[in-house]
C-alpha cells in the first residue's frame, strides 16, 4: 500500500495515539515475550528479540520492563503464557484481511475476532483462504526528516534492500523476509538510525474499494485494530482520501 492509502495514514495516526494512552507498550512487551519464548533471551543470537528491544527502545520503554518481558518469555520470571495467531477473513466488498494475534485464551479471542468480522459487515475465513493473496516482506522504518529519498535509496540498495517509499512521516525501506535482520545490520553500520524493523504482509494485488464501501471497511480495520490482542492487521483494500 502507499503512503496515499487512507488506511495506512490511519495506521500511523492511530499508532500515534496508541503510544500517547501507553497501549502501545503492551503489544511491544508481548513482541518481546512472544520472540524471546521462540529463541531464547540472547538479542545477539535472535534477531527478531533485538528487533523488538530496538522498537522497546524507541517507544521510550524502561530497561527494567524490557527485562522482565524477556524473562517471563524464557521461564525465569512467571507470566502470562502468549501464543502466536493468525485468522483470515473477508471485510465488505471482499476485501481480503490477515489478522495477526497475541493470546493467552484462544478461545477467547477467536470468539472475539469473529464478532467483530461479523458486526462489522465481514466474515471469517478458513485458514490459507486468503493468506496466499499476501507475500512476507520484511520492513525498516526511518524518519523521514533524517534523509532525502534518493540519498536514502542509494544506501539502502546497497545495504541489500529491495525498495524504499515514503509512508507519512516515515521511510519504508522494504526487504526480503529472509534477509531483514541483514539489511537492518547494515543500514545501522551505515549511519541510518532505524525507528523500527518488522516482518509484515504485503498484498500481491490491491483490491480498489468503490468510494460508498470505504467507510465500512475502515470501520472494521479500526474494530480490529483496537482489539487487545491484535499485533498487526494486514489488508489488500486499497482505500484513497
Amino acid at each position: 500500500m502507499s503512503g496515499h492509502n487512507k488506511w495506512s495514514t490511519i495506521k500511523h495516526k492511530k499508532a500515534r495515539e496508541d503510544a500517547k494512552r501507553g497501549k502501545i507498550f503492551t503489544r511491544i512487551i508481548r513482541e518481546v515475550t512472544v520472540a524471546a519464548r521462540l529463541g531464547g533471551g540472547d538479542p545477539d543470537a535472535n534477531p527478531r528479540l533485538r528487533a523488538a528491544i530496538q522498537l522497546a527502545k524507541g517507544a521510550n520503554m524502561p530497561s527494567d520492563n524490557i527485562e522482565r518481558g524477556i524473562k517471563k518469555g524464557t521461564g525465569e520470571l512467571e507470566g502470562v503464557a502468549y501464543e502466536e495467531v493468525m485468522y483470515e477473513g473477508y471485510g465488505p466488498s471482499g476485501v481480503a484481511i490477515l489478522v495477526e494475534a497475541v493470546t493467552d485464551n484462544k478461545t477467547r479471542t477467536v470468539a472475539d475476532i469473529r464478532h467483530i468480522f461479523t458486526k462489522y459487515g465481514g466474515s471469517m475465513a478458513e485458514p490459507n483462504a486468503v493468506a496466499w493473496q499476501f507475500s512476507r516482506v520484511g520492513n525498516v522504518l526511518v524518519n523521514a526528516e533524517s534523509f532525502d529519498e534518493d540519498e536514502l535509496m542509494l544506501v539502502a540498495l546497497e545495504a541489500g534492500a529491495e525498495d524504499v517509499r515514503k509512508e507519512e512521516d516515515a521511510y519504508v525501506i522494504q526487504t526480503s523476509s529472509d534477509e531483514l535482520f541483514q539489511v537492518h545490520q547494515s543500514l545501522e553500520a551505515a549511519g541510518v538510525h532505524c525507528l523500527e524493523a518488522n516482518l509484515s504482509f504485503n498484498a500481491q494485488n490491491p483490491l480498489d474499494v468503490p468510494e460508498d464501501k470505504t467507510a465500512s471497511v475502515l470501520r472494521l480495520l479500526e474494530a480490529l485494530d483496537d482489539y487487545d490482542d491484535v499485533q498487526q492487521l494486514h489488508t489488500n483494500a486499497s482505500l484513497q482520501d
